[in-house]
C-alpha cells in the first residue's frame, strides 16, 4: 500500500509539473462564468411564466434543466481529467523509460497501477464534487435549490472513478493515442445508451429499453449519472416532474440500491483486469 501511495504522489506531482491542473482550473473558471451568465439569463426569462395554466413550476423547470446540463458538462470535464491522468500510465511511461525502474524496485507492477488509479480517481472525484457544489450554489442563489445535493455529487464522483478505471485498463493494452480515442468512444456509447433509454421510454419501445438497461450496467458511469439526475428533483410532482425527469442527454432514472456495490465491484474487476494485462507485458 505504501508503494501505491508513493506512485500516487508522484503522479500528482508530475501533473502539477506539466501544468495539467492549471489548465483544468482555468477551464473550470470559464465554465462557471458561462454557467452563471446563462443561468441568470434563463431565470430572468422564466419569471414571465409564473401562474401559467399548465401548473408547471417555472423556477424548478429552469433550475433542474440548467443544473442537469451542468452535471453532464461536469461529468465530461471529469472524464477528460481522469483520462489524461491515466492516458499513458503504462504504455506512455514505458516508452519514456520511466516505468522499468519503478516496477522492478521498489514498488512492483500492482502497486504502480494501484497508485495511478488512486491518484486519478481521487483527483477526478474531488474535482467533479467541487465543481458540482459551485454550480448548485450558483443555481440556488439565482432561484432554485435541488431536492438532493449529496446524492448527485456522489453519483458524479462514482462515475468519474469508473471512467478513470476504464482509462487505466486501456493504458495497459493500448497506445496513448488509441487509449484516448477508446475512452471517449466508450463515454459516447454510454451517453447513447441513455438517449436510447429516453427514446424507448417515450415510445414504449421495450427493445430500446433493454438495450439502454444493458448499456447502463455494462458502462455504469451512465447509470450513476442518470441516478444523480433523478435525485435533483426527487420531491417534485405533477407536470413539472414529468418534464424534468426526461433529463438532458439521457433520462433521469433512479437506480436500484444494487448499483453502488455493483459499481465498486466493477471498478475492482476492471483494475484486476488491468493488473493481469500489465503482468503479461514485456517491458
Amino acid at each position: 500500500m505504501s508503494g501505491a501511495l508513493v506512485v500516487a504522489r508522484h503522479a500528482v506531482r508530475e501533473s502539477l509539473r506539466r501544468r495539467v491542473f492549471v489548465v483544468v482550473l482555468l477551464l473550470s473558471v470559464v465554465f462557471l462564468a458561462l454557467y452563471t451568465w446563462g443561468a441568470s439569463e434563463l431565470f430572468d426569462e422564466v419569471d414571465a411564466f409564473d401562474g401559467n395554466e399548465f401548473d408547471v413550476q417555472p423556477d424548478t423547470l429552469a433550475g433542474a434543466t440548467v443544473l442537469g446540463l451542468a452535471m453532464f458538462a461536469i461529468l465530461f470535464l471529469g472524464a477528460v481529467l481522469a483520462t489524461f491522468l491515466t492516458l499513458g500510465a503504462v504504455r506512455g511511461d514505458a516508452e519514456r523509460g520511466l516505468l522499468q525502474p519503478l516496477i522492478v524496485r521498489p514498488v512492483g507492477r500492482v502497486a504502480y497501477l494501484g497508485g495511478r488509479l488512486l491518484a486519478a480517481a481521487t483527483v477526478s472525484a474531488v474535482y467533479v464534487v467541487v465543481l458540482f457544489a459551485a454550480c448548485v450554489v450558483v443555481t440556488g442563489v439565482l432561484g432554485w435549490w435541488p431536492d438532493r445535493v449529496v446524492g448527485p455529487a456522489l453519483a458524479l464522483a462514482g462515475a468519474a472513478v469508473v471512467i478513470a478505471a476504464l482509462s487505466l485498463l486501456g493504458s495497459a493494452v493500448l497506445s496513448t493515442t488509441a487509449n484516448g480515442i477508446a475512452v471517449f468512444m466508450v463515454f459516447g456509447a454510454g451517453l447513447t445508451a441513455g438517449l436510447l433509454g429516453q427514446i424507448g421510454e417515450s415510445l414504449d419501445a421495450k427493445t430500446l429499453d433493454r438495450i439502454a438497461d444493458v448499456g447502463s450496467w455494462v458502462l455504469p458511469f451512465e447509470a450513476l449519472y442518470q441516478h444523480g439526475l433523478s435525485l435533483l428533483t426527487a420531491d417534485v410532482e405533477g407536470p413539472t416532474a414529468a418534464i424534468v425527469n426526461l433529463g438532458p442527454f439521457g433520462g433521469a432514472q433512479e437506480a436500484p440500491l444494487a448499483l453502488w456495490p455493483y459499481a465498486v465491484a466493477y471498478v475492482a474487476a476492471v483494475a484486476a483486469l488491468a493488473a493481469w494485462s500489465f503482468s503479461r507485458r514485456d517491458l
